[in-house]
């Protein structure tokens, strides 16, 4: 079991139910709330609260199981050169329980709001969680990242499961870029925290940096983020559990791309192999590894992320996905001969790449890329999740948080059957496909070797979808035929494998045996 550690930086008790009188010596002096409280590391027994005022050194929050409260907390301020930012840390609590909260300092005192714990980890409780990126602020659509929010997350989440926010979501992943400028104060206060300020205070938040952030101390000093990476470098990369699931924060900026963030993860990975409590792994980073809309912006560090994920989903038999952002769009991939999906959770707010403003590459990984903004939802159960991202379209063709992307992944999958190859006439043809789930692609090979298929002259992966350019180039494929480029003479030797949609293969055919005169 992975260990969360948190440096406490308040104290807990009990207290009477009803706050100071009034005529109490402490502060009472009113003090603008310039962030209103939002949510951090939330597990299933504790939960960080954080705000900003303008001034003012008091640090409590009051909360209990109902809106009569009835606990007090005091906290920690710390005064960052434009306001005093506080936390607190409340403890002690009971595994997905309901809880409301104030926070007060002085005689400013925020509205009650109500956030629920995370289930137990034994408790194999379904959730939801939203993943998202790149909601800095751009001056031609200024107000994108609260439409994200007000008119697409909340709605969409509290509509189609039927319930409050805090029963609704879970969490929310941000993949880097929250602001345009690091160093600018004011696009923390108002464009980030401002956008988000009706789900912040009920739904914790897990932010990794990106480029804009540019390292400014205004990310470690606004967020309580899990603090078990490695010396020097806390809050830069980080893990928790949540119900069934390890959510991994990664930075992938050039200053931070060290040896030492890859042999941390590479033991982190180790460690959750072995978990039986953990299925799946979520990691999240910046940069991409390949990026269609924009391969200017790809990171090699971003690879070596992705192999080790591929590497360890294929060993541990534990599905993994790596969301990341940095390229302003959609875009879902996985990979060939690993159960890992590929996603950029772009955009929410910064102005969209299209197919038209850069260069731009088709990649056999990547199976569906939109230049849209949106949103990522995923809900987790035992032993599978559903990933669908919601679009709201782009300036010049809007939509109403719309499914235009959807793939189910599963632990323990039934493949499909195997098929059975023959080869004629320069074509290599497959049985019909079988299985439980749809046919999702085939991967093709031809050898002179034909009991271990080295070095094959022909190693091709066709997939079903391919949604490039705003077309889907893979209408009408055929992939249960592969056409053969002409070979030269001599004794080869053709098999084939199935895929369903949910990532499952089947085995390797046996070898069709054919000779070129």
């Amino acid at each position: 079991m992975l260990t969360l550690v948190l440096l406490a930086c308040s104290g807990v008790g009990e207290a009477p139910p009803e706050p100071p009188p009034a005529e109490d010596p402490g502060d009472t002096a009113p003090h603008e709330l310039l962030v209103a409280p939002f949510l951090q590391s939330v597990t299933p027994t504790s939960a960080w609260i954080c705000w900003e005022t303008l001034d003012g050194e008091e640090t409590i929050v009051a909360f209990g199981p109902t809106e009569a409260l009835g606990t007090i907390v005091t906290g920690t301020a710390l005064p960052n050169g434009h306001g005093v930012q506080h936390e607190t840390l409340l403890d002690g609590l009971a595994p997905d329980t309901s809880y409301w909260y104030t926070v007060r300092t002085g005689a400013t005192v925020s509205a009650p709001v109500r956030f629920r714990t995370a289930p137990a980890a034994d408790s194999r409780k379904p959730f939801q969680l939203v993943a998202v990126s790149d909601m800095q602020r751009d001056d031609a659509w200024p107000d994108k990242w609260a439409e994200v929010v007000e008119g697409g997350i909340l709605p969409y989440v509290t509509g189609t499961y039927d319930a409050e926010l805090p029963e609704a979501l879970g969490l929310m992943l941000l993949a880097g870029d929250l602001v345009d400028n690091g160093w600018n104060y004011a696009d923390w206060t108002g464009d980030f925290f401002g956008g988000a300020a009706p789900l912040m205070g009920q739904v914790p938040l897990y932010p990794v940096l990106g480029n804009h952030e540019a390292g400014s101390p205004a990310y470690f000093q606004y967020f309580h983020l899990p603090d078990n990476g490695v010396p020097d470098h806390e809050e830069q990369w980080w893990a928790f559990d949540y119900v069934n699931v390890r959510v991994i924060g990664l930075d992938s900026n050039t200053v931070q791309t060290v040896p030492e963030q890859l042999e941390w993860l590479d033991g982190v990975l180790a460690e959750t192999c072995t978990d039986d409590t953990i299925e799946f792994v979520f990691a999240e980073l910046h940069h991409p590894w390949k990026s269609e809309l924009w391969p200017g912006g790809e990171a090699s560090f971003s690879g070596d992320v992705v192999q080790r994920l591929e590497a360890f989903s294929t060993t541990c038999g534990k599905p993994s996905i790596h969301f990341f952002g940095h390229t302003h769009g959609y875009s879902r991939g996985q990979s060939r001969d690993h159960t890992h999906l590929w996603v950029d959770v772009a955009s929410a707010g910064g102005a969209l790449d299209t197919w038209t403003s850069t260069s731009t590459a088709d990649y056999e990984e990547l199976s569906v890329t939109q230049a849209e903004y949106g949103f990522v939802v995923v809900e987790v159960q035992p032993g599978a999740f559903t990933l669908r991202r919601i679009s709201l379209g782009s300036p010049e063709a809007p939509r109403d948080s719309e499914v235009t992307d959807e793939i189910t992944v599963r632990v323990d999958a039934v493949p499909p059957t195997t098929p059975t190859v023959t080869a004629s006439e320069g074509t290599l043809a497959a049985s019909p496909y079988a299985g439980s789930g749809a046919h999702g692609s085939t991967h093709w090979q031809v050898s002179a070797d034909c009991d271990t298929f080295a070095d094959p002259v022909v190693d091709r992966w066709v997939q079903h979808e391919n949604w490039y350019q705003g077309i889907d180039t893979q209408v009408g494929a055929d992939l249960t035929t592969l056409p053969l480029d002409p070979l030269a003479a001599g004794d080869w030797c053709g098999r084939a494998r199935y895929r369903d949609r949910g990532l499952a293969w089947s085995e390797w055919s046996e070898a069709a045996r054919f000779t070129v005169p």
